[in-house]
């Protein structure tokens, strides 16, 4: 199938959000085809993070619409949201501390009541990732800050969503857990999950994605196939080093 007979599933019109007297996004356009991985890269305070809690519908935006599947979430809540098939990992991880590892994944099912699916799926999840189902008893807060990533992105794909929201999981991360963290987005995207990405080491993104925006002061500036962004000189002078 190609993107250009895909059903998109994601469309962002003319996005704006204010924080305060801030504008934090302005007149912001990106689509994503089902299937695609899509990147967001940019400097901190770009707007990438506000972008994506836009879409969860975890802060107001001020013009613009959310269509998903064709269908405008503007009003939506963000627990309708997560039901509609959007799940959100967030930056900073925010795993239950107090909770174990099996109780954040049974979590990130609230919205499903086929109990006995939701046991197959924790144990795909443990298949996905083993640190986790060694430890799976174990506190979330006692977790070193990669397993707590793998933990986030697991309990986000526990609702069964038709589109992955991935808020910096590279953040604070050593370079060999990057690594293995990025490994599971390329298989997940090879296994055709819908994914939006927001990362600030670019150059790992944009290897990951078939295509990318460049965000930067809260606008779109650039954008195009992955591979092109990759090899851009304006992309290479201010994010690749």
């Amino acid at each position: 199938m190609t993107i250009d007979s895909a059903p998109r599933l994601l469309e962002v019109q003319g996005l704006s959000v204010n924080y305060g007297g801030i504008q934090a996004l302005q007149s912001v356009d990106l689509q994503i085809e089902a299937g695609e991985c899509v990147t967001l890269i940019g400097a901190n305070g770009a707007g990438k993070s506000t972008t994506l809690r836009t879409i969860s519908r975890l802060i107001p935006l001020r013009s613009g619409q959310i269509l998903y599947g064709g269908r405008n979430i503007n009003r939506c809540r963000a627990d309708q949201v997560v039901q509609l098939g959007i799940a959100h990992s967030p930056e900073g991880r925010r795993v239950l501390a107090r909770q174990s590892i099996l109780d954040n994944l049974i979590l990130g099912a609230y919205i499903r009541s086929d109990q006995a699916q939701i046991k197959a799926d924790i144990e795909q999840q443990f298949r996905t990732f083993p640190r986790l189902a060694e430890r799976r008893h174990q506190l979330a807060g006692t977790l070193s800050g990669g397993e707590q990533q793998m933990l986030a992105i697991a309990r986000a794909l526990m609702s069964r969503p038709k589109l992955l929201l991935l808020d910096e999981p590279s953040l604070g991360l050593a370079p060999a857990i990057v690594r293995e963290i990025f490994s599971i987005i390329a298989n997940l995207r090879q296994a055709g999950m819908t994914i939006l990405l927001v990362e600030q080491n670019a150059n790992l993104a944009l290897q990951v994605a078939d295509r990318g925006y460049v965000l930067e002061a809260g606008q779109i500036t650039l954008t195009g196939p992955a591979k092109e962004l990759l090899v851009d000189q304006r992309v290479k002078q201010a994010y690749l080093g």
